[in-house]
């Protein structure tokens, strides 16, 4: 078996480490003898995202995504569109996760428009949500738990189309005062957490992997790894994060 893994826009989002994430996909799927071929996408350079089975793009600043619409303009924004209603998973950080929504309004009040891949919209602050924080998966999305870090002036807001991909436990997800984190859109995963996200949360990087696997093979299940130093991890830094809240 294999998965084709295209990473898009790795030179310019790629902030906090976003491509530990690509490696922690890889990793886990080689340790269980299944071979993963990534494609690099920078700007500029085309790919047929059709042939991907799992697509990453990571987070970026504000002036980044500007940069990058023009680009996604030329034909890239209906390939998204067009794997994400085929069910190709999407693993999508920040940034790029703003960028599947409709639009990102600043706090001065320049609307700019996105793909609209998601239903959904980000309206700027003056103020940032930034820290560690975690949340809980929403059962469809595996029902893990995430510790993670977020760093984000935008808050996002879901519209009818699209579920939260989990709610928070500590810290302020999607927007600080609704609870939610993140959205789920068929196979479409997008949130705010940087870290990198993967590496320290192994129960969530393998529903994404299953996700991708079971829409090219019909796979199931997952051979099991020994995940004791991930997971003695991924605990100690659900319990700090429960201490600083308990204690402000």
């Amino acid at each position: 078996m294999e998965l084709n893994i295209c990473h898009m826009y790795p030179d310019v989002l790629n902030l906090y480490g976003d491509r530990g994430d690509i490696i922690t996909l890889c990793r886990r799927l080689n340790w269980r003898g299944i071979d993963a071929n990534v494609t690099r996408l920078p700007i500029g350079e085309k790919a047929d995202l059709g042939k991907a089975d799992l697509i990453f793009i990571g987070g970026g600043q504000d002036f980044e995504q500007q940069v990058l619409l023009e680009d996604l303009h030329r034909g890239k924004d209906r390939e998204i569109r067009d794997a994400a209603e085929d069910g190709v998973t999407f693993l999508t950080i920040c940034g790029g996760y703003q960028m599947l929504g409709s639009y990102y309004e600043t706090f001065e009040g320049q609307r700019c428009d996105f793909i609209g891949v998601l239903d959904l919209y980000t309206v700027g602050s003056k103020d940032r949500m930034i820290g560690n924080y975690s949340f809980t998966c929403e059962e469809e999305s595996g029902g893990s738990t995430v510790v993670g870090f977020e760093n984000h002036s935008g808050r996002t807001m879901l519209g009818s189309g699209v579920r939260p991909l989990g709610r928070v436990l500590s810290g302020y997800g999607n927007n600080g005062k609704d609870g939610t984190e993140g959205a789920r859109y068929k196979n479409v995963f997008g949130t705010y957490s940087h870290g990198p996200l993967l590496p320290k949360n192994p129960a969530f990087c393998d529903f994404l992997l299953l996700t991708a696997l079971q829409r090219k093979y019909g796979t199931t299940e997952l051979a099991p790894l020994d995940d004791a130093p991930e997971i003695s991890a991924h605990d100690e830094m659900l319990a700090r994060f429960s201490h600083q809240k308990n204690h402000g």
